[in-house]
């Protein structure tokens, strides 16, 4: 799998995935052009979901999940910023590390302080995620400390 295509899966459990492969491009794209959660939350929904590029067919995620998500990481960006910064170590904070990373923390943190998401869940589902945008690096380490530590912070009765 990799950033551009997410494999087609029927499943509603394989649907949320692919919604937070997409919550992920979304908070990228906002961040990198400006633009505003609604005009990108449509535009993933009209021509991204199950759209069709180079012959390969983008899996259907779920809207709601995805549209909650997006918007959530709006709401939280903050306080989840916060959280990623007391996790990352000081030579790193969350405005040095790279977009695609910001954006994945972002997505994770909403998922985490306003979503019923257990923790554990949203932890793999995002180190997938990385592993996705990144391949050979070991940026899925990286997710996977910060986001324990994250999910540590926001939701300690599930530990």
């Amino acid at each position: 799998m990799t950033s551009d295509t997410v494999p087609r899966a029927p499943g509603a459990r394989q649907m949320r995935s692919a919604s937070r492969l997409y919550a992920v491009q979304a908070l990228f794209q906002m961040e990198a052009s400006g633009q505003a959660s609604d005009r990108v939350i449509r535009e993933f929904l009209d021509h991204r979901f199950g759209a069709r590029y180079d012959g390969d067919e983008m899996a259907e995620g779920d809207p709601d999940h995805f549209r909650t998500v997006v918007e959530q990481a709006v709401n939280w960006q903050a306080r989840v910023d916060q959280m990623t910064d007391r996790a990352l170590v000081a030579k790193w904070p969350i405005a040095r590390i790279d977009p695609t990373l910001r954006a994945l923390f972002r997505a994770a943190g909403a998922e985490l302080v306003a979503l019923e998401t257990p923790p554990r869940v949203a932890i793999t589902e995002y180190v997938e995620i990385a592993r996705a945008f990144f391949p050979e690096g070991k940026e899925a380490g990286l997710v996977n400390a910060v986001l324990d530590h994250m999910a540590r912070e926001a939701r300690p009765e599930a530990f």
